[in-house]
Parts: structure tokens; C-alpha cells; sequence
């Protein structure tokens, strides 16, 4: 394990200004993206979008690295050069995802455990051949009726835990991901409580598995009200109760904590970072891991027409750019007119 180098990775991930593009959608995931515009998920087209979002003009201003999906590693763009050297060339920073799956957990209904771990190690050090410096391994975590249950949390911290410690062996930085689910009808309070919860165990398997903190980012849910619930949180709440959280919770030696969107709009996952980041300073940096929350402007403008790749190019650099702004507080709603 190369200690310099994972902190210099992590730093550079959680740099001012600056996030980390979700462009690691399963086969199935991107099969609904693109059924949502019509298109049909091949290969190519999978292939011909991301190439869209990787070369948008500038795209290294605002965003300091891009999670890639198997398939996504291998690919090359039009011009000949690999999509991992199209990042690179961007002073982009590719990582990839490495779990295969969220399943459900046995004899713990409505619960699951993140898959991966067989093959792991060659797994990583084929990644990193290829040109990676990061992974990714996300779990998810359900709010309900007597959920989550401790040896859930405990299940998915130790296998969490695990893949840090070998992507750390392999020289890889490690985004440590759970997500507290947004899906109910729970209140900001109840999301509070579990994610704080989930944090500690988190951390406290990490430290088991003698991860190196500094070396590492978590990719974490905000503190949000439920889908369903009846007096959803707003923008100042959220910000305070997550902010609170993470403080409860978060070793001061982690370098940065980047926001997954988790089924927020593309303003509003905005709109709550800056929040939190005007209430700043912190300890740790807090940027943010958008998928979504950055890519649908951009897959709608596109269309699944390379004649509309600047279009799409465009509706991303502004998300990205926004989200940037986010990242000191800078930002106002007045400034999505700008698009």
C-alpha cells in the first residue's frame, strides 16, 4: 500500500470546485435511462453516449473524476484513443465500480447485501492496468417497520469494509458508499437516526480492516425526508441535519465526503449542497458524486442523436458547473437561468 499516493488521489478527487461524475450505471439501469428517451441500450449507443459526456468541452473545471462501469473501461472513443485515456487527456481522474449488486440478504426480507468480493483482488489489479484510481462499491440500506435490522448494517459494513481494504492494497482509493434509501414515508428525523447509525458501523469496520482513512472518500446519502412523507424537509433543514450528522459521525482524516443525488432533482441535490458548504468550514471537504442529478439535462438534450452531442455536452458542463459553484456556497437558483 502506497499511502502517498492514495492521499494525493483523494485529495485531487475532492478538489476545490470540483466532483466526481456517476457514470457507472449497470447494464439494466442504463437500459431504463435510455427506454425514458427512447433509445435502444446497445452496446454502441452506450458506448456513443458516455463518449458524449467525457468529451464535453472543459469538462475537467468542474469535475475531478469519473466512475466507469465495466463495459465502460474497455471501450474506445471514435478517435481511437481509449475512454480512460479521454478522461485522462480532460485532467480527469477515472475510477471504476466494482460490486455486482445489491441482493437480498437471506432471511432478512426486505433487506440486502452488496455482492463482489469473490475475485476481488485480480479484479483490482486488472482495473488498475487499465488505467483506474479508484473504485466504487455501494450499499444500500432500507428504512421500515423494525429496518434496518444491526446485522444488516453490520453485513454491509464488514463487505464494505473488505473491498476498501484490498482496493488500498492495490494502490486504488476506496469510495466507501452506503445509502440510507430514500423510499418511504419516514421523516427527516427517522433518515437522521439511520444514517447516523449506518455511519458508525461504517467506520468502525473500516478500522477494523485497518483502512486508511486518509486514503479513502465516502459517497453518502443527505439527511432527507422520505419520498412519501406527508411534510417533506426543506433545503435549510436538510443542510443542518446532515451537516450535523456527518460531524456526529465522520473521522476528521477522511479527505472528503462527495453527495450521491440518491433520486433527487438536478436543482435541488444543487440547492442542498450549497447549503451545507455556506455553512462551512468543515473538516472534511464536502463535494458531490452525481449521476443522475448531473446526467439527465444531458441524456434528454442528446436524445440518442449524435447530431445532438453539443447539446447534450452543454446541459452537463452547466450541471457541472453549478455544482461547482455549490462547492464554496457560491451558488443562487438565479444562476440556473444562466443555462
Amino acid at each position: 500500500m502506497n499511502v502517498d499516493v492514495l492521499e494525493k488521489t483523494a485529495l485531487e478527487m475532492v478538489g476545490p470546485g470540483r466532483g466526481i461524475l456517476a457514470a457507472d450505471e449497470s447494464s439494466g439501469t442504463i437500459k431504463k435511462r435510455f427506454d425514458s428517451i427512447g433509445v435502444e441500450s446497445t452496446e454502441d449507443r452506450r458506448r456513443a453516449y458516455r463518449q458524449m459526456l467525457f468529451t464535453t468541452p472543459g469538462i475537467g473545471e468542474h469535475i475531478s473524476g469519473a466512475i466507469l462501469f465495466d463495459e465502460t473501461i474497455r471501450q474506445s472513443a471514435d478517435d481511437g484513443r481509449t475512454l480512460v485515456q479521454v478522461l485522462v487527456d480532460a485532467g480527469v481522474i477515472p475510477g471504476i465500480k466494482v460490486d455486482t449488486g445489491a441482493k437480498p440478504l437471506a432471511l432478512f426480507p426486505g433487506e440486502t447485501v452488496t455482492e463482489g468480493l469473490d475475485g476481488l483482488r485480480e479484479r483490482l489489479a486488472e482495473y488498475g492496468e487499465l488505467g483506474a484510481r479508484f473504485a466504487k462499491w455501494r450499499s444500500t440500506i432500507v428504512i421500515g417497520e423494525g429496518l434496518p435490522t444491526p446485522f444488516a448494517l453490520e453485513a454491509n459494513a464488514h463487505a464494505n469494509a473488505r473491498y476498501a481494504a484490498l482496493c488500498q492494497e492495490a494502490d486504488l482509493v476506496p469510495i466507501v458508499e452506503p445509502e440510507v434509501l430514500m423510499d418511504g414515508d419516514h421523516p427527516i428525523q427517522r433518515c437522521e437516526e439511520v444514517t447516523a447509525e449506518t455511519l458508525r458501523v461504517f467506520y468502525t469496520a473500516l478500522e477494523e480492516h485497518r483502512v486508511h482513512l486518509p486514503g479513502t472518500i465516502l459517497k453518502t446519502n443527505m439527511v432527507l425526508s422520505g419520498t412519501d412523507a406527508t411534510d417533506r424537509a426543506g433545503v435549510q433543514e436538510v443542510a443542518e441535519a446532515t451537516v450535523r450528522c456527518l460531524k456526529a459521525t465522520v473521522p476528521e482524516q477522511v479527505p472528503g465526503i462527495a453527495f450521491l443525488s440518491g433520486g433527487q432533482g438536478d436543482v435541488e441535490a444543487t440547492a442542498h449542497l450549497d447549503a451545507m458548504n455556506k455553512m462551512g468550514p468543515f473538516p472534511w471537504e464536502l463535494s458531490f458524486s452525481y449521476g443522475r442529478a448531473l446526467q439527465a439535462p444531458s441524456l434528454k438534450a442528446w436524445g440518442g442523436d449524435d447530431a445532438n452531442a453539443e447539446a447534450g455536452q452543454r446541459a452537463l458542463a452547466h450541471r457541472a458547473r453549478m455544482n461547482g459553484l455549490a462547492r464554496s456556497g457560491s451558488w443562487s437558483e438565479d444562476l440556473e437561468a444562466t443555462a
